[in-house]
């Protein structure tokens, strides 16, 4: 099983370019959007500790939703949000014993699982530039599980596998770093999520051990 490495996709460079940014802004207390709606990209990826687990790859996806800031000192703010998310990643099986074990056939196969999310973080801000850390929970309300043939490259369901195999709560970790601005907020987050995300059978044998590992890049607007 590989080791995360998804949370790289925040980078250095961007750390570097959201702080030297930050510090060309004017200090206030608490600034940015005290509510607003907010929206970005997902880099998904699933470590699926499976021995026909070949090679996990990331999936590109989204999220969506609102959010509000708490001031609770003149630095620090609770900020509880409302997402709709979309994780999951495209697995690569391999092994002869794929079709009659798991039943699906050598290839990619499409994780796309699609979650009500609540992140509620704790945020500190040093002028324009906020820390921001705390957990999450999820609530799976659709799965689409795709199985991509090499031979033909047409799209399969798997074994009919729908939401109802895959753990329909799903909680977390989330924490980040952002700018925030009078009118608006940008920055990177990264979630790891502390529960499997498949039940039992099928599900649960293809994604053994797998849980939700998304890095996000988002932009905010608001009052």
């Amino acid at each position: 099983m590989k080791k995360p490495m998804i949370a790289k996709l925040a980078g250095a460079g961007l750390a570097a370019s959201l702080m030297l940014f930050a510090g060309q802004v004017q200090a206030q207390d608490n600034p940015g959007p005290k509510f607003g709606v907010k929206g970005g990209v997902n880099f998904a990826q699933l470590f699926v500790d499976q021995p026909n687990a070949e090679d996990e790859n990331m999936k590109i996806g989204y999220h969506a939703g609102l959010f509000g800031k708490i001031p609770v000192t003149s630095f620090l703010a609770i900020q509880p949000e409302l997402l709709y998310t979309n994780t999951g990643s495209k697995v690569t099986y391999g092994g002869s014993d794929l079709a009659n074990s798991l039943g699906i056939q050598q290839g990619e196969v499409r994780f796309n699982l699609n979650y009500i999310q609540l992140p509620v973080l704790l945020t500190g801000n040093i002028g324009a530039f906020n820390i921001h850390a705390g957990p999450y929970a999820s609530y799976l309300v659709g799965a689409n599980v795709k199985d991509l043939k090499p031979a033909d490259l047409n799209s399969n369901v798997v074994a009919d596998l729908n939401t109802s195999d895959f753990n329909r709560v799903d909680y977390g970790l989330a924490g980040g770093i952002g700018v925030d601005l009078k009118g608006f907020t940008i920055g990177a987050r990264y979630n790891y999520g502390l529960r499997e995300i498949g039940n039992s059978g099928l599900a649960g044998r293809l994604t053994s051990n797998s849980r939700n590992s998304v890095a996000q890049l988002y932009i905010g607007f608001g009052f």
